[in-house]
């Protein structure tokens, strides 16, 4: 087993990515605190582990509130006695839609979620981890940082997700002494979220998948084996790399 006695956390837990990685990583031996906003959803999500329920532990946590990232990062660290993975996938995307047509507050939605959410739960986990002089921490980002489509307005989305490119980056540099890795993975068009309903109609997925080099939709089991193998001893020499997780499309010329 790749995480064997391990302690994760995994933000956003009962997304379509979130639980992949959950389910990864728990088959692969780790211990994984599922964290999100509804706790419902958390526990139907763990339910459906079986027996492997008993090593998931189901934490409601709004991300953009501090005070409860800093007490549910308190109560793991007690519970366990460390935190070896951090997975901050918890993010938002918004409805297409021309950037001079956005308020103010649908903005701050997307940036605290997606940035300060991520910065907040970062920054309470790395106090946790130089305590140990270890840990990996992965954050799930989307090639929407590197190119923007043609027709699909989401200019401040694609903004809040290239900072976690460099945020990455700055993380893994600044704590590379203290054996704290960070790293990216930025998937593709996957079968999960807005893109599932889309999915539904043959063509519509026809057309999506021809513009694929590999000719297929990703799966959130994509995203989760290369989370696995960056939160592995498997790759302790790897830090501060955005790994694209999107079947050749970013390599692609559109």
């Amino acid at each position: 087993m790749k995480l064997k006695d391990k302690v994760a956390i995994v933000t956003g837990a009962s997304s379509d990515i979130g639980f992949s990685i959950v389910k990864k990583f728990v088959e692969e031996g780790s211990h994984v605190v599922m964290i999100g906003r509804r706790l419902d959803a958390l526990k139907k999500a763990a339910s459906t582990l079986g027996n492997n329920s008993k090593q998931t532990v189901a934490l409601q946590c709004d991300i953009t509130n501090d005070g409860q990232v800093i007490q549910t990062i308190e109560q793991v660290y007690d519970h366990y006695g460390k935190i070896d993975i951090l997975v901050n996938n918890a993010g938002a995307i918004n409805d297409p839609i021309h950037f001079h047509e956005m308020s103010d507050s649908d903005w701050m939605s997307l940036i605290n979620t997606n940035m300060i959410g991520t910065f907040r739960t970062t920054r309470a986990v790395l106090s946790k981890m130089l305590e140990k002089k270890t840990g990996s921490i992965i954050n799930i980002g989307s090639i929407s940082a590197e190119r923007a489509i043609p027709k699909v307005h989401l200019t401040v989305y694609c903004a809040t997700k290239a900072a976690i490119n460099m945020f990455t980056k700055g993380i893994a540099v600044e704590y590379a002494r203290r054996n704290i890795r960070c790293n990216c993975i930025n998937p593709g068009i996957i079968n999960a979220g807005m893109i599932k309903s889309y999915l539904e109609y043959p063509e519509a997925k026809k057309v999506l998948q021809d513009r694929q080099p590999l000719n297929r939709i990703g799966e959130p089991s994509d995203v989760a084996n290369a989370a696995t193998y960056l939160a592995s001893e498997e790759a302790n020499w790897i830090s501060g790399i955005i790994l694209n997780v999107d079947g050749g499309k970013s390599a692609s010329e559109g």
